[in-house]
Order: C-alpha cells, then structure tokens, then sequence
C-alpha cells in the first residue's frame, strides 16, 4: 500500500485540502512528529486513526517499522507538525526507504511556509533558492551566505527569533545591504511581513524584538546590489557596520571588502583615497 506525504496547516486550520482530509481518514495509521499536536487537528475535522509518533530523534527505528507495516499492505500517511514532511522536518529516511523496495510514495500537497512567505515578499519569483534552516555558528551561516550570495535568485531561509538580528548583521557584512523581508507567524493571528533594507531590520528588529517562526527572504545578487554598494563610500559602510555590529574598524574594513567583492588590501586603499580627499575638501 502507499505512503502519503501529506502537508498540513502551517499556522491557520483551515489551510488543509479536501484530498488531505480524504487520506487521513482513509489510510490505516498516521505517522507524526507529536502525537498531542496532530491529534488536535484530526479532532477539528473529526478524523480517529491511530497515531504513530515519528520524529527527528527515532527516525531510524521508525523508519524500518513503517516500511515492515507497508510491506505488509497498511496504508500510512505521514505528516508533520506544520507544512510538508520533508521540508526542514522529518521524512527523508522513510521516504528513501521505500522507494527503494518499489512502494508507492504519494505526494499529497499544502502550505508551505517558504511558498507562503515567497509570494507574499514582494521580491522576484521567478527563481528563488531555498537554503533551510540556518546554521546556528556564526562562521557556518556566513559560509552558507557566502555560498549563495553571487545567486541571482531570490534568497530563502528559516530563522528563529533569538538568532534572526545575527542573522541579518551577517547577511548585510556578507551580502551587502539588500531588499529583505521577514514573514513571521504565517497565517496565525499575529500574521506579519516587515521589508526593508537588511540595515532597516537590524534597526527595526533591535527596538522591538520579534517572537514566532520565521521566514527570511531576501534579494537575490544583481546589478542593483553592486550599484547599490557602490553609491555608499566604504568609509560610510564602515561606520555602518561598526554602529550596527559593535565590530572593530578592521572586522567592518573585511567585511565591506567581502560585501564589495573586493580584497581588503584594496578596500584598504579605497578608504586611505577617500580620506585624502575629504582632508582636501573634494567630494
């Protein structure tokens, strides 16, 4: 029998299919991550299967029990908290597994909180890169900035409220002063979309700090970045970067260096002209 991958709502419980509806009531087990969460769901629309705990931290034990149950012809939907299994949750080893022995593996889709947060930014969607949650280390989610940042496509991440203003000073060294925007809490109550520059967030977010899961898109690379970086001189980014971060003036020179795409013995050279020509009184 197949596995069905069902979306469920990200925020607001209406946000689930008809079809959604239709297999959990059908299938012979519904495979979760909470078991309390999914069961409040289930209740709304008067659905009782039984419910099978599957989550990040039994993945492997639960995988190889699921695939022995399918073998064995039980249908088994598999859902997750919020959105589609698979995306940044718990999925891949089941999903893996049983295409390998030949068993049917049914998308059954719905919200996404990354398509959510897409078409609502205001930003090009066209093309837009998805980079999943970013990494806690400092050092890593600048590598993973550095990664995309020459990326002409738009630019999407998962953040949490206690890392999203150190996000946002690493993706404004990293990447330049860039369109952005932060789609907290989708579809729930306190729904919002705050855009701006990533400098007007870090400002925005550093006087009223934020709560909630969020969504973090940001301008893909293109001519309008690097005219953008261009217009401001480096000594202005410099001080921008020291006001913002607290850095010191050599760790704000490298990282304007880095957002310019440029060496810092160069940017180096660039500030010493500049203030030659402000000691001389020229612009």
């Amino acid at each position: 029998m197949p596995l069905y991958i069902v979306a469920t709502p990200i925020g607001n419980l209406e946000d689930i299919t008809l079809r959604a509806i239709r297999i959990l009531r059908e299938v012979d087990l519904i495979a979760c991550e909470d078991t309390r969460h999914t069961r409040r769901l289930l209740e709304k629309y008067n659905i009782v299967r039984p419910l099978l705990s599957y989550h990040e931290h039994n993945e492997r034990q639960r995988a190889t029990e699921l695939l022995e149950r399918l073998e064995r012809g039980e249908s088994i939907a598999l859902v997750t908290d919020a959105g589609s299994p698979g995306i940044s949750d718990p999925a891949f080893r089941i999903v893996t597994t049983a295409t390998a022995v030949g068993i049917p593996v049914v998308p059954v889709p719905g919200a996404t909180a990354l398509v959510a947060a897409v078409t609502c930014s205001g930003l090009p969607t066209d093309s837009f890169l998805f980079g999943g949650f970013l990494p806690p280390k400092r050092a890593a989610r600048r590598a993973r900035y550095e990664a995309f940042g020459t990326l002409k496509a738009t630019l999407v991440f998962y953040e949490t409220p206690h890392r999203i203003i150190e996000s946002l000073e690493d993706a404004l060294e990293v990447l330049g002063d860039r369109e952005a925007v932060i789609a907290r809490e989708l579809t729930k109550l306190h729904e919002e979309f705050l855009r701006g520059k990533l400098s007007v967030l870090i400002e925005t977010i550093s006087e009223r700090p934020l709560r909630g899961e969020m969504t973090l898109v940001i301008e893909g690379a293109g001519k309008d970045n690097l005219e953008e970086v261009q217009s401001t001189t480096i000594s202005e980014q410099i001080e921008r970067l020291m006001k913002g971060r607290a850095m010191s003036r050599n760790d704000a020179l490298k990282a304007a260096a880095r957002s310019r795409g440029i060496s810092k013995k160069l940017a180096y050279e660039m500030l010493v002209k500049e203030r030659e020509r402000q000691d001389k009184g020229e612009s």
